[in-house]
Formats: structure tokens, C-alpha cells, sequence
């Protein structure tokens, strides 16, 4: 049987306007004419219909088990129910019994759906029956026996119609709503992916390219092997510290994950000296930068500098150009290699300049990169500092 993970709190936010309208209706149908037999069996199919959203085809079963049970115990007693509604049930017994086959076939899958409202139908069919007619009792001084049958017929028909298209309107709505919500967890699953993927980019690999770079010179050049080794040891380090870092940004607990400092001059420094080539360093930053942009221009300076090591042949020197212009801040990296006769050290997977193009555009940029004419690669990004504040 299934079971709502509808909480109590929930429950009675969202059920406290039917609960007040069922209270109403059986108040008034416990001070007019009728016996108080009666009144147990109202107030358990009231509760029935309020608690209904927890357990509703439970609640519909139990709701007809209780209707029925009434009809039998008026009947006994002889006596009509109080102020007969239709189908002979009373006021606050038809409000329940509508509002449970609404909510039956919103939440029910369609077969306990179809045999919950059926079964709500065949107990107000039974109370029709069974309990002595309202208006025999009351009315028979005056020859009346109450409405026609296919008056109560097109009432009944009318107040299931009311009660089923509420229910398939909120069936709907819930679909929809579901729907909704599963594509926004896969486009936020994807977004997320595409980050961890430029990031394991950006900056895992730059340090794994550092390593295999000075693992070959130590090949090709024995002797070099001891000023190399700190290196490869060294950039082995940032390589799992950034991926502690990632580890800790997917279980939620990277607080301490180091980000881009206060002077993002000094950030780019570093990044420099570390990527071990000949660079010519140009720094104009006379106004502080958003953390969030300082972290993007961070990772366009080292993945332009890891292409300039993985793509580049010959090169003599390599041009880095971070600068406050006109509210935007301009990096430009520029080599003057030429491309590759063999494939780059690890493998090209086309990724670097997607990520980079993608890092300046979340951040409302522009993003070039190219050969140059006289020789050489550049790559040029114009981030808005509007954007980031």
C-alpha cells in the first residue's frame, strides 16, 4: 500500500482549509434534525478525508467501510440521517467523501485510482439504499418523498464530475511539476559535470603535463635528472592537492579549498614561476578583482600556459598580459612556437580552449584564440568586472 512521505507539519499546512470546512458541515449536521448515531461515522470520514493525503486509497476503503456502517446503524435505529445532501448521505459526508476521491485519484496510481473511486461511488449507492429516506420522515404530512431520482442522479453525477476533474487537474499539475523538476536536476547534474571537467582540465592536468614534460628532459638529459626531480615532485604535490580539492567540493566539505587570494597580481605571479617556461609577465591591475573573476583569469593564464607547453615547438618566449581596461580586465597570452610535428604530450582532447571560451562567457566576455601572423598562438579574453561584482 502506498504511503505519502507527507509529513504532519505539511499535512496540516496544506489540509487545515478542508479540516475548518469539514468542521462547519458537521456542526450544522449535528444541530439539525437527526439522530446522534449518526455523528460517530461523520466525524471518522471527516478525519478519513483530512489525513487522506498520507494513505489515500487506505483512506478510501476505510471512508466507505465507515459509511456503510452508518447506513447499517441508522437503518437499525430506524432513523434518517440529519439533513440528507444527496444520494442519501449527509452534507459534511458528501464534502469528505468528494474530497477523498479527489485526492485518491491525484496521488493513487490509475488502477487504485479507478478502484478507490469506484468503491466511494458503491458506498454512497449503499447509503441510498439502506438509510430510511430523510424525506418520508419529515416531510410526509405534506405527500413529498423528496427530489425525483434523476434529480439526485445529475446532482451526484455533477459532484463526481466536480470531484474527478479536481483530481486529474491536480494529477496533471503534479506530473508536470515532476517533470519540471527532473529536468532541472539533469541540466544542474550536467552543469556540474561540465565544471568538475574543466576543472580536472584546467588544472589536474596542467600539473600531470608538467610532470610528463620534465620526466622526458630527465630522460633525454640524464644529467639534469636532479634539478628536475624536486620539479616533478613539486607538481606532483599541486596535482593532489587539487584533487583532494575536487573530492572535497564533491562531498560538500571544501571550505578550505584554496581559491584566488586578495591580490590576484601575486596569484598570477606564482602561476608564472611555476609553469617553468620563458615568460615575459605584464601586470596593470591598479583596482581589486572579484575573487570569482581573479579565479577565472588564474585558470586562463595556466591552461594558456600548459597549451603554450603541450602545443608549441621552438618556443623562445612566451607573452602574458594581465591588465585593467576600461572596467574589464584583458589577459592575453601569447607564444611565438610553431605547432607540432607529433602529437602533444598526453593526448589532445580539444577541451582546453572549450573550457576557456566557456569560463569567459559564464562571466558575460569575450573569448579569441588563434595563430598569430608572424608566428605563434594567442589567446586573448576580455572579462567584464560589472559582471562580477
Amino acid at each position: 500500500m502506498e504511503s505519502s512521505r507527507l509529513g504532519w507539519r505539511a499535512l496540516a499546512r496544506r489540509q487545515w482549509p478542508l479540516a475548518a470546512a469539514l468542521l462547519f458541515f458537521t456542526t450544522l449536521d449535528a444541530i439539525g434534525a437527526g439522530p446522534w448515531w449518526q455523528l460517530p461515522g461523520t466525524v471518522v470520514v471527516g478525519a478519513l478525508a483530512v489525513l487522506s493525503p498520507r494513505r489515500p486509497f487506505d483512506a478510501a476503503l476505510a471512508a466507505a467501510t465507515a459509511v456503510v456502517a452508518t447506513s447499517v446503524l441508522v437503518r437499525l435505529v430506524d432513523e434518517p440521517p440529519s439533513g440528507a445532501f444527496v444520494d442519501g448521505l449527509s452534507l459534511s459526508e458528501t464534502s469528505a467523501l468528494m474530497a477523498i476521491t479527489a485526492i485518491v485519484v491525484r496521488q493513487s496510481p490509475p488502477v487504485r485510482a479507478l478502484v478507490g473511486t469506484v468503491v466511494l461511488i458503491a458506498s454512497g449507492v449503499v447509503a441510498q439504499w439502506v438509510r430510511p429516506s430523510f424525506w418520508e420522515k419529515h416531510y410526509a404530512e405534506l405527500d413529498y418523498h423528496g427530489p425525483p431520482l434523476w434529480q439526485q442522479l445529475v446532482m451526484a453525477s455533477v459532484l463526481l464530475v466536480l470531484s474527478l476533474g479536481t483530481g486529474l487537474y491536480f494529477r496533471a499539475r503534479d506530473r508536470e511539476r515532476a517533470t519540471l523538476l527532473r529536468s532541472e536536476v539533469t541540466a544542474a547534474q550536467h552543469a556540474e559535470r561540465i565544471a568538475l571537467a574543466r576543472e580536472l582540465h584546467d588544472v589536474v592536468a596542467h600539473y600531470v603535463t608538467a610532470i610528463v614534460v620534465h620526466a622526458q628532459a630527465a630522460q633525454a638529459v640524464p644529467a639534469a635528472a636532479q634539478e628536475v626531480l624536486p620539479v616533478i615532485a613539486r607538481s606532483g604535490n599541486e596535482a593532489l592537492t587539487a584533487m583532494r580539492r575536487l573530492v572535497g567540493t564533491l562531498r560538500g566539505t571544501d571550505g578550505d579549498a584554496p581559491a584566488a587570494t586578495s591580490d590576484l597580481a601575486d596569484d598570477v605571479r606564482q602561476v608564472v614561476a611555476q609553469s617553468g617556461q620563458p615568460v615575459r609577465l605584464s601586470l596593470d591591475l591598479p583596482t581589486d578583482v572579484p575573487p570569482s573573476l581573479a579565479r577565472s583569469v588564474l585558470r586562463l593564464v595556466q591552461e594558456s600556459l600548459t597549451n603554450a607547453r603541450k602545443h608549441a615547438e621552438g618556443v623562445t618566449a612566451v607573452d602574458v598580459s594581465v591588465a585593467v581596461v576600461q572596467d574589464a580586465v584583458l589577459v592575453e597570452v601569447a607564444d611565438d612556437g610553431r605547432a607540432p610535428k607529433a602529437a602533444p604530450v598526453g593526448g589532445s582532447g580539444g577541451f582546453g580552449l572549450v573550457g576557456m571560451r566557456e569560463r569567459v562567457e559564464l562571466l558575460g566576455g569575450t573569448f579569441t584564440a588563434g595563430r598569430r601572423e608572424g608566428g605563434g598562438w594567442q589567446v586573448r579574453a576580455e572579462l567584464p568586472l560589472a559582471e562580477a561584482r
